[in-house]
């Protein structure tokens, strides 16, 4: 019987602590908290691997989410909704650009704001966007580059030929 109420007494314990747990990491990833924000829209050309739920931040600040990623088929464009803080009213002219958080991964929603006296409406669009840079291939460009081949030399040229003076004897 003490064996039972011991087991019981654990499961219990086990219960509270995910409880406990799920309550925390719901507080600290930012789910449900300013309730009664505001969306607004950004069309990319390029927006690498930004997934919804992603940060979006001014001055390093997280003011909110990235909550949905369609393609628009008239124009190609990527279109990400912005659930932002409202109490955070960005100027019209805004800028939002997709950064990467680290060289290892992750990306997030950087919003430079502009100067414009008035503010980005609910619904409304960031008309300057700047997509994702696509780091590898910009690595690749460097390492291979595509110029004109009348600039490089032949690869059929003579090698010129080697000074026997010039050269190091085999051994010392």
């Amino acid at each position: 019987m003490r064996e039972q109420w011991a087991e019981t007494l654990m499961g219990l314990l086990v219960l509270v602590l995910a409880a406990g747990f799920l309550v925390y990491s719901l507080t600290v990833g930012g789910v449900g908290s300013k309730p009664g924000g505001y969306d607004v829209t950004a069309k990319f050309g390029q927006v690498g691997s930004l997934a919804p739920g992603a940060a979006v931040s001014v001055a390093g600040v997280k003011i909110g989410t990235v909550s949905e990623i369609k393609l628009d088929p008239k124009t190609f464009l990527a279109v990400a909704r912005l659930s932002l803080d409202p109490e955070v009213k960005l100027p019209s002219d805004s800028t939002a650009k997709i950064t990467s958080d680290s060289l290892l991964g992750g990306v997030h929603v950087a919003i430079a704001p502009g100067g414009a006296a008035d503010d980005i409406k609910p619904g409304g669009e960031i008309d300057n966007t700047q997509g994702a840079v696509d780091l590898f291939g910009l690595i690749g460009s460097v390492m291979r580059p595509q110029g004109d081949p009348a600039a490089t030399p032949p690869a059929t040229a003579p090698a010129p030929a080697a000074n026997p003076a010039a050269t190091a004897p085999d051994s010392y």
